[in-house]
This record gives C-alpha cells, structure tokens and sequence, in this order.
C-alpha cells in the first residue's frame, strides 16, 4: 500500500507559499483516490504560520525538521532535511511544489531514497488504483500520463495547475526529526540574499495579466524614427501601476544578439512562446506582436487573450485573440497608464 508525502520548504517568514499549498491539495487529493494514508513534511527555520497553513489537511502525521541550519536554501541541507522527511513518513509517493528550491535537490533526494522523480507535472491522480502523472511534451505540445513501478516516486508539480489547499481548523502538533548535519554538509556558509527590489522584478507568476511585448516597440514608427525611450518608460510605468507580469516574443529578446537597441529592463527569462514560457495568468494583452504559431504556444493556458496591433490582419486577428484592437501601441498604452493614474490618484 502507498503512502503520500506532501513535502515542501517553508518561506523565510515561516509560511507555506501558493505553491506549496497547490501541492498540498494535490497530494491530499491522490491520497484519497488511493485510499492511502497522507504525511505532511516541512522543513525550514522554524513553521510559523506554515503549521496553520496545513490545518484540516487530513494528514495522518505531521513532520518537520527545522533549525537555523535549515533556514537558507542550500543543497546539502535541503537534501538531508526532505531525504530523513521522506524516510520517516515511510512515503512512497512524494508530491512536493515545483520550485527553485525544491527542483534543485529533488533528483538527489531520490537518488538517496532508491527512487525515482518526475518534474514539472501538471496533475497526479490515481487509475485503477495505481498513482499516475500528467505532464507537457514538445513544448506544451502533447500531454502524456507516466506510470512507475520504482518506489519512492518523487512528483514535483508546476505551480498554477491546482486550487491552493484552504486551512481548516486549528494548526496541529509536529514531530521533529532529527537531522545532524556534517562539516562537510556545512561546508558552505549563507551569508546573505542579494536580490533586486520588489518593484523591480518584472516576472510576476502571480500576476492577474500577462503583459506581453513584441519587436514593434523597438522598430520605426511613423515619423520614421525609433522611439525605445518612450517604449520603456511606456511599459515600466504599466508595469508599475497594473502590476502585471512582462512576457517578450523571441524576436524582441534576440535584437540585442543583432546589436539592434533592445528594452534595457528586458531578457530571454521574459520570453514566452514556443521555445520560452508557457505562463498560466487569468488574462494576457499582447502589444506590437504578430501572433505567429511559436508565439502563440506559449499563451495556451491565458484564459482571455486581448492585443493591441497596428495591421488588422495579423496573426492575433485570425482567431487567436478574443479581442484585438487595432491601433497604435504607444498612443493606446499612454492612455492606459493615464486612466491608471488618475484611478490610483
């Protein structure tokens, strides 16, 4: 008979992230499809709200190791701390967000557990009686159900792919497993995060809308000249105020490999499409793009797709938008940062 694990990081201020409340649901689901007993496993500084945050989960244990050794992200100490978890539960199914953190030491904890991991699934459930996953293949192309006979089975799932788990009731007791550490394992020292404001970060995978920008803004406009100035304050004051999630097609982020001026704030991590992201927001507006086939992959799980272009016969008017409005992008987004302003004014 399996038994589940929900495993997962928590967060500097003690609290379990979206992600990992996206897990939670998941694997309590899978649990009960498979009539199988549920384990919750967190490790970090300390549980703080994160105790709270796994409450009514119907877990039959509740386990934790905690300490300021495992308060940073840090391979080794992460490693021990979800290995000696996965142990203790007596899982055979780990289910756990994925994330930076966790994708990072996922393959080595299965390697210390004998098993094996899938990443970036989009759904387990159970067939038959036997756990399976779902997950994209050929850049979100066809989507394929996996099997395994190994066991442990370490499944990290995408974040957005299930509703959060919502705590009920009162937080319960954990018990502490212990994990010493060795030198070696804390051979390397946290010294510190170094990491850009808040205010600054452009992709945002909680955002309500996905604002996308394409080579347009960078080209001549029509006065015959460029204007990547005005594109850039256009877009970060958008930005700013929407606080909305920046998306790039290929083209633009590939100007700057042609020496052509690019949007400074702008890189490949922002690309969306066939061979970049395939984000999951609520709605999404495409500015200055074309909306050709690779682009448009990557917007496949935006639920209202809107874009704002100058041809009324590109590629995002012949069915691939529910809206488009054809105009100029600078004139339509000056107007939109304006009713932005007044309104947060």
């Amino acid at each position: 008979m399996d038994t589940v694990l929900f495993l997962s990081p928590v967060e500097p201020d003690g609290s379990l992230a979206k992600p990992g409340r996206e897990a939670l649901a998941a694997a309590r689901a899978l649990a009960q499809s498979l009539s199988a007993p549920l384990a919750v496993g967190l490790f970090g500084a300390a549980p703080g709200p994160a105790a709270q945050a796994v409450a009514g989960s119907g877990a039959a244990r509740h386990l934790s190791v905690f300490g300021a050794d495992f308060a940073a992200a840090r391979y080794a100490s992460d490693a021990a701390a979800a290995a000696a978890l996965a142990k203790a539960a007596g899982a055979t199914l780990v289910v756990a967000p994925h994330t930076s953190r966790v994708a990072r030491v996922a393959a080595g904890v299965a390697h210390r557990l004998g098993g094996r991991v899938d990443t970036h699934l989009v759904a387990v459930s159970a067939a038959d009686g036997k756990p399976a996953a779902a997950r994209w293949f050929y850049r979100q192309r066809m989507e394929a159900v996996l099997a395994r006979a190994q066991r442990p089975w370490v499944l990290l799932l995408d974040p957005g792919c299930v509703a959060p788990f919502e705590p009920q009731g009162s937080a319960p007791a954990f018990e502490a497993v212990v994990v010493t550490l060795g030198e070696a394992e804390k051979g390397t020292t946290v010294r510190g995060v170094r990491a850009p404001r808040s205010d600054a970060q452009t992709i945002r995978p909680d955002a309500k809308l996905l604002f996308v920008a394409g080579a347009g803004w960078t080209k001549k406009q029509a006065d015959g000249a460029a204007h990547t100035a005005d594109a850039e304050r256009l877009i970060l004051a958008f930005l700013g105020t929407s606080q909305a999630s920046l998306g790039s097609s290929k083209s633009l982020v590939d100007q700057s490999v042609d020496g052509a001026k690019v949007l400074s704030f702008m890189s490949h991590l922002n690309q969306v499409g066939q061979t970049g992201a395939t984000p999951r927001h609520p709605k999404g507006l495409a500015t200055c793009c074309h909306g050709e086939e690779p682009h448009v992959v990557g917007w496949r799980f935006i639920a209202e797709r809107r874009a704002v272009n100058l041809d009324a016969n590109c590629g995002w008017a012949r069915g691939k938008a529910d809206v488009v409005y054809v105009a100029d992008a600078f004139a339509v987004m000056e107007k939109v940062n304006a009713l932005l302003a007044a309104k947060k004014g």
